[in-house]
């Protein structure tokens, strides 16, 4: 009867873990991640710029909300690229400009780079 009881607790564990599994791997945040790429090819298309620094933790905070679609943010890295930097009128990092003209520094919501760039979100 112990082997029995032992045996059920396992298959309700084991079958709990992958439900857990199965729902991590079709996270429901899926949706959201491919608004955030599209955002950041939006921002991209519309001739927005990100300045900033490796060393800024404010910059390290703008790309964590990114995630994975940083890679189509169009980055500057001011350490590198220094006369870039100067020539945009960097001040502080990070810094936004958009082909407008407007400038925003320090990080953004990606809500707000949307509605400046006009882009969607």
């Amino acid at each position: 009867m112990k082997f029995k009881a032992v045996l059920v607790g396992t298959i309700a564990i084991l079958t709990l873990s992958i439900l857990l599994v199965s729902c991590n791997g079709n996270n429901s945040n899926n949706g959201e991640e491919g608004n955030v790429e599209a955002l950041a090819k939006c921002l991209t298309d519309s001739g927005a710029e990100f300045y900033g620094a490796y060393w800024c933790p404010h910059c390290q905070d703008q790309k964590d909300m990114f995630g994975d679609a940083i890679e189509f943010v169009p980055y500057v890295e001011c350490t590198v690229e220094q006369q870039a930097c100067v020539d945009a009128g960097v001040e502080a990092f990070p810094t936004w400009k958009f082909s407008d003209g407007t400038v925003a520094m320090g990080a953004q919501s990606l809500e707000k780079l949307a509605e400046m760039s006009g882009c969607e979100y």
